[in-house]
């Protein structure tokens, strides 16, 4: 069959992660069903509609993540789903309930199609680290890891927990309905956007940029969007692919980050002084062993966060 005559669905398709999904897939000759929240938002769906190739094989339509059977028409016909949309929790809002239920009735759909070769879950490392482990620079972390809901819930985190618990909904799902399964794992995900908005892994960046007093003591693990696409790609199109796939860069503080934006933009108002004078703790290693067998090759830091601040700027986000 040629990519032409596969159909895929791509939840959250006017997300920051998904929309990327969508080009690549386009890109490569796929037919796309995407979901968005609100499809009658030019907001949300000018910018798939000018991709390429969406003219003759995006096709996009309403989405309720909450709603059970709401997407078992969005994704009938189709060769595989990239589940890419879940709520997102910072506070106590019922995270269990809510991100359970919506990757269930994600899945069950799937799993009444029998066109449906594979499902790719987007997950994060979020749903990896946060165990109550030692996380210091002499620890290896690697799929075999996942975050602990009591150790969420007594840590208040509360975005962690909901990442977690609709990952491990996902596996229970597949273990018992024997559903290919294979889940990305990314870490902070930055690099161009193609959506009008800014979403939250930018506001981050944006807030460096747009004259922030003090930077935070913090370590992030970068990873680009468009490995991230082609990670997700690769999970569907390489039949060997199973599992979990880790996904994360280098740790490297916040004053790095900012050390290699001032290189490239000098003229910028970048924040001097850390938030605060506590001991800065190391940050643990991530194999990227599983992910570069793949056939992953990660796009260099410096690059990404150069192309980022670009795309801010052409959207109108910032100005230097």
């Amino acid at each position: 069959m040629s990519t032409a005559e596969k159909v895929v669905c791509v939840t959250g398709a006017a997300g920051y992660i998904a929309s990327w999904f969508v080009k690549v897939l386009l890109r490569r000759g796929y037919t796309v069903k995407a979901t968005v929240r609100n499809p009658s938002g030019p907001e949300k769906t000018q910018h798939l509609l000018e991709l390429g190739g969406a003219k003759e094989r995006l096709h996009i339509f309403k989405g309720e993540l909450q709603e059970e059977g709401s997407f078992d028409s969005k994704v009938d016909g189709c060769e595989a789903v990239f589940h890419t949309a879940s709520p997102t929790f910072f506070s106590a809002s019922n995270p269990e309930v809510s991100a359970y239920c919506s990757t269930l009735n994600i899945l069950r759909s799937c799993a009444k199609v029998p066109s449906i070769k594979r499902v790719v879950l987007t997950s994060s490392m979020a749903a990896v680290v946060c165990n109550g482990k030692p996380l210091t620079s002499d620890v290896v972390v690697d799929e075999t890891w996942f975050s602990h809901p009591a150790f969420c819930k007594e840590s208040k985190l509360w975005y962690v927990l909901s990442k977690t618990l609709a990952e491990k909904a996902a596996w229970d799902f597949a273990r018992e309905n024997r559903m290919d399964l294979v889940v990305i794992n990314p870490g902070h995900v930055i690099g161009p956007l193609l959506q009008p908005t800014v979403n939250l892994s930018m506001e981050m960046i944006l807030t460096l940029l747009n004259g922030a007093q003090t930077f935070p003591k913090i370590s992030y693990k970068f990873v680009d969007v468009r490995d991230v696409a082609h990670a997700h790609i690769l999970a569907l199109e390489n039949p060997s692919a199973s599992g979990r796939y880790c996904m994360a860069g280098e740790a490297i503080h916040c004053h790095g980050v900012l050390k290699i934006l001032h290189n490239f933009y000098p003229t910028l108002h970048l924040p001097e002084k850390c938030e605060n004078d506590k001991p800065y703790k190391s940050a643990p290693r991530v194999s990227r062993e599983q992910i570069e067998g793949l056939g992953v090759k990660f796009i260099p830091l410096e690059v990404s966060l150069r192309d980022t601040v670009e795309s801010l700027k052409e959207k109108g986000f910032l100005s230097v």
